[in-house]
């Protein structure tokens, strides 16, 4: 069950769209901002996206490699870049826009001077309530976008009867590019609305009035007088996949039961059977949780540690990505699945060198494999056009993804510059073989993960290039987002980044490995072997850091927000104490260069330093810039910032799978517990974390120490532990044999398995 501090909570209402509460169901998005005089639900729709008419079409251009190639080969970054960017960037600077479906109000006039107010949302429930008195009269809204029944859901009361007088309307800011039809018919109102290239959309509301009178207002709206009560349901469509949006709207509140407690016991029981899977309890800060979210953030700031703030953060981390992507289409965007401009920053757009990565960094771990699946299906939509374009632009086989997408599934390369970049389908394949490694379920691995690797290795098979010193390179290759002096800005093309000698092993290496298991493309393996013995290696610079790229450039930005070289560390499993033990210890010199001159400066980048932290068993450097992360890069609602002020979600998610590395780690065979636990959470416990070969983990400790680990596998097999402590162990109250701090515990699917330190189970 949910711990009673998974709790939001603010004694005011939003005075910005960014400091309001999120609501979804995957596929619908509301944010509730808890106004009293004019409450405002912000909408959205997952497939609300400008762009469906545009050309997308790549012309071929790999004819012009050669030169582009000569020169950088030669040294000759600028002239190699200035090539690249003509012929293989796209034509168009962004891909269009994720939009908002528009605005639900309720207006109650005369509502100003009230007392006890109070914005809540309840992570375990998913339910948004905001309570406030006014003229001794208790009034209390409770909204929520159900998964069960796929609307949004608002009941409004007063607690003295006929007292509840309101004015509810739908409508839209006024686009230019945006005609909109509004109507009001008995107790229903909507609109739709049509943009210029043809992609129409519509939202349709139906309410139910305890007392009191409801009458069509002006436009898209209802005006309600003298009630106990309304319940309202909403619908939205896009001819994205219902090809008549207001008819999908109708059909919807059709068939949606008008009773509130139907509606929310149905709600509540999905949303938990996927929120409560995972509870965390860090301990508490005295009296912190009577303190509003705004004030404890400030307290942070203001350098006094929450513990319990902590693990609300992983746990809002879980919520967002239940809410922005489970059964929905489409994978969560830089703003999940939230958006209130017309023109949002870097166009709320699914973008492929981390940000999309780190959205779904916790979803294996965190127990929510289910909110993977929309990435998944994203990947496979666009092997058709990634093919195509694999061919025009590089003239390879295989796929290749731009660094940047959206709905339409084109693979079309956008950003000039920055989208001359070949490692983004070789970087989310990690999120398949994840899958894969946590479930060890061979059919997704013969029908899913292989397949997509298979295309990856095709197209490096053909990409690959020998330099002077005989060496296999990518040509041109790209550390995101990353320059060197004397290379090309803001981002600089070269001969073998780092990152994509990275992602070129990983995926090479897991193409034979799934082979040899499947039994399928012997004669490939060679060539794969080939290519990983002639793969140019990593190397080490003047500082003794993991060198970015493969020559010891110097940093035209030596603090850069992305860290790309050091994936193999995290989330990557590459490097390890014991696997490249001198590149581990290289990336470590890295990170602590990049933080020293100011590196991890926007919400996502801080997010991915607690992971690097986690990695290197530095449990006070995570913690400190996990505190950091709340500190400086989150809302009042504590969602994650960009500099200046920009959500972007990816921070939320990362900071998120930090924690769960800090507590729990399963690659390189062994799972080990607790491996970055500060001084700070020194007594608490988790339940349900997902551990690499089909195990779900429960661990207690206290003062520092682990007392119980509790373990369910879903397969048979042998689990290598990692104990954080030295001395004897029993499992199920036998004594288990520890060998320089690893453990060996054979297990059963479907068995249940207690470990805990010998002298405990003695007492």
């Amino acid at each position: 069950m949910a711990s009673h501090g998974d709790r939001l909570w603010l004694a005011a209402p939003a005075a910005r769209w960014l400091d309001a509460f999120p609501l979804g169901n995957g596929r619908l998005g509301a944010m509730v901002l808890g106004g009293v005089e004019r409450e405002r639900l912000a909408l959205n729709h997952e497939n609300l996206w400008r762009g469906k008419t545009r050309d997308r079409e790549v012309a071929p251009a790999a004819q012009h490699l050669p030169d582009i190639r000569e020169a950088l080969l030669a040294g000759r970054l600028t002239e190699g870049a200035e090539l690249a960017t003509t012929y293989l960037s796209g034509h168009e600077r962004r891909v269009q826009p994720y939009q908002p479906v528009g605005d639900l109000t309720i207006r109650c006039d005369g509502h100003a001077d009230v007392t006890d107010y109070r914005r809540t949302l309840e992570l375990a429930t998913g339910i948004c309530t905001v309570s406030y008195r006014h003229g001794g009269t208790t009034y209390t809204r409770e909204t929520f976008a159900s998964a069960e029944h796929g609307g949004i859901v608002v009941r409004m009361a007063a607690d003295t009867p006929g007292l509840l007088t309101a004015t509810i309307a739908l409508d839209r800011i006024d686009d230019p590019e945006c005609t909109l039809h509004r109507w009001t018919d008995g107790n229903r109102f909507g609109f739709e609305g049509r943009f210029v290239e043809g992609v129409t959309f519509a939202a349709e509301a139906r309410v139910v009035v305890q007392g009191g009178t409801c009458v069509p207002g002006a436009g898209a709206a209802l005006e309600i007088a003298g009630a106990d009560e309304f319940l309202l349901v909403l619908a939205m469509a896009v001819d994205y996949s219902s090809p008549d949006p207001v008819g999908q709207c109708a059909a919807q509140l059709d068939a949606v039961p008008l009773d509130f407690r139907l509606l929310r016991e149905a709600h509540v029981a999905e949303h938990r059977a996927l929120y409560d899977r995972v509870t965390l309890d860090l301990g508490q800060t005295p009296d912190a949780e009577a303190l509003p979210l705004n004030e404890r953030i400030a307290r942070v700031r203001d350098g006094h540690d929450d513990v319990g703030l902590a693990a609300l953060f992983f746990q809002l981390g879980r919520y967002l990505l239940m809410a922005s992507s489970r059964h929905c289409e489409q994978p969560a965007n830089l703003q999940g699945l939230w958006n209130e401009d017309l023109e949002p920053a870097w166009n709320a757009d699914f973008h492929h060198d981390i940000n999309l990565q780190m959205n779904y960094w916790p979803a294996e771990v965190c127990n929510l494999p289910e909110c993977a699946e929309p990435l998944f299906a994203y990947l496979k939509r666009n092997i058709p056009a990634a093919a195509q374009v694999a061919r025009n632009l590089y003239g390879c086989r295989g796929i290749y993804l731009a660094i940047t997408g959206d709905v339409w599934n084109a693979a079309t390369p956008e950003a000039p510059g920055w989208d001359v970049w070949t490692g983004a389908a070789a970087w989310l394949a990690e999120h398949l073989w994840w899958r894969y490694e946590y479930t060890c379920d061979d059919a997704f691995l013969h029908d899913e993960v292989y397949p997509f690797y298979r295309l990856v290795a095709e197209f490096y098979e053909d990409y690959l290039v020998r330099d002077a010193q005989g060496r296999l390179v990518p040509v041109p290759s790209q550390s995101p987002e990353n320059s060197v002096v004397g290379g090309a800005s803001p981002v600089t093309l070269c001969v073998g980044a780092t990152m994509d000698l990275l992602l070129i092993r990983d995926v090479l290496t897991r193409c034979l490995q799934m082979s040899e298991q499947l039994g399928v493309d012997a004669d490939r393996r060679a060539v794969w072997q080939g290519m990983l013995r002639a793969l140019a290696p990593l190397q080490i610079g003047k500082f003794g850091q993991l060198q970015e790229w493969l020559e010891d450039y110097e940093e035209g930005e030596p603090g850069h927000r992305h860290v790309s070289h050091l994936i193999g560390v995290f989330p990557g499993d590459q490097m390890t104490p014991e696997r490249l033990p001198e590149f581990y210890q290289a990336a470590r010199v890295s990170l602590e260069r990049r933080l020293a001159q100011g590196g991890g400066h926007t919400g996502w980048s801080r997010s991915w330093v607690i992971g690097l932290w986690a990695r290197f068993f530095e449990a006070e450097r995570a913690h400190e810039d996990l505190l950091h992360l709340i500190a400086d890069w989150v809302t009042d609602s504590m969602l994650d910032l960009h500099p200046p002020q920009i959500f972007q979600i990816d921070g939320n998610f990362g900071g998120t799978a930090g924690i769960a590395e800090m507590l729990l780690q399963s690659h390189g065979g062994v799972v080990r517990l607790l491996p970055a636990l500060p001084a700070a959470w020194s007594s608490g416990f988790v339940t349900g974390l997902r551990a690499r070969g089909g195990l779900a983990v429960d661990m207690t400790w206290r003062e520092g120490r682990l007392r119980e680990v509790r373990l369910n596998s879903a397969r048979d097999g042998v689990c290598r532990l990692a104990w954080p402590e030295d001395g004897a162990l029993t499992c199920n109250g036998q004594y288990l044999p520890m060998c320089e701090g690893i453990c060996e515990v054979a297990v059963e699917a479907g068995a249940h398995y207690l470990l805990q330190p010998a002298a405990a189970f003695t007492r």
